[in-house]
């Protein structure tokens, strides 16, 4: 690994340029404008957004930069979780979209192609819906935050490892997944903004691990704990 004193000698002779800044879009997008200036008018530029629209961030860029924007969102830590989202936009090109797609293999990633440039792409929209669902269900005395974390990690999510939500629609079936979910569906959460009581909780300082307290109360060897059990967890996952 080589560390540069500035952006421009870092990307001059670059084919491949991944930017990992803070989810700020202006930041974002000065940054690629730099970049789109200094690297070689071949390379692939490349954002690790985890949520911003890939076509926000280039939007000012001009056309022959746009079409080499695209999305690869890895997940944390990403020594450890192989998914890769590669994310096209309107004007990704065909060929920096499938040749993204292919280091990213190549180097033993998982990648997948996300087809459209949506708000958060696959995997946070989907973490974020049961996240919305579980704060809910808190917010509304239905259970406690220990009780969301003991049914997900001791029912469905024992299963998510091997069998994903399609995979198991299709197990069940089609038909009993679609009365479930004429059940389910009009009393299912669909707020358009963050939930009140992240609002209250954040106000008093109660703003997670680092404070010893969020949703749940965390001695700082509870907090080491959970660090080390997903270490260990993930470790374990990828020798299988």
């Amino acid at each position: 690994m080589r560390v540069d004193g500035t952006l421009q000698s870092a990307v001059a002779q670059a084919d491949l340029v991944i930017e990992a800044a803070p989810e700020k879009l202006e930041l974002k997008q000065k940054l690629f404008a730099d970049v789109a200036a200094a690297a070689p008018r071949h390379a692939v530029l490349a954002s690790n957004t985890s949520v911003i629209p890939i076509t926000r961030i280039g939007e000012a860029l001009e056309p022959q930069a746009r079409a080499r924007l695209v999305g690869t969102h890895w997940w944390n830590p990403p020594h450890l979780v192989p998914l890769v989202e590669v994310v096209r936009t309107a004007y990704t090109s065909e060929e920096v979209f499938e040749q993204t797609f292919a280091w990213l293999a190549a180097a033993g990633k998982c990648p997948v192609r996300v087809q459209h440039d949506v708000t958060g792409f696959i995997g946070n929209r989907l973490q974020h819906a049961l996240w919305r669902e579980a704060i809910a269900l808190v917010e509304d005395g239905v259970c406690d935050a220990e009780a969301i974390d003991l049914v997900v990690k001791n029912s469905f999510g024992m299963r998510m490892p091997v069998l994903g939500p399609m995979e198991n629609a299709d197990l069940v079936g089609l038909e009993l997944t679609r009365d479930v979910h004429r059940v389910m569906f009009p009393d299912l959460k669909c707020d358009k903004t963050p939930s009140a009581l992240l609002g209250r909780l954040i106000e008093k300082g109660s703003t997670g691990m680092k404070a010893g307290q969020g949703l749940r109360a965390w001695t700082p060897e509870q907090a080491q704990e959970v660090h080390a059990r997903l270490a260990a967890h993930l470790i374990r996952m990828t020798r299988d």
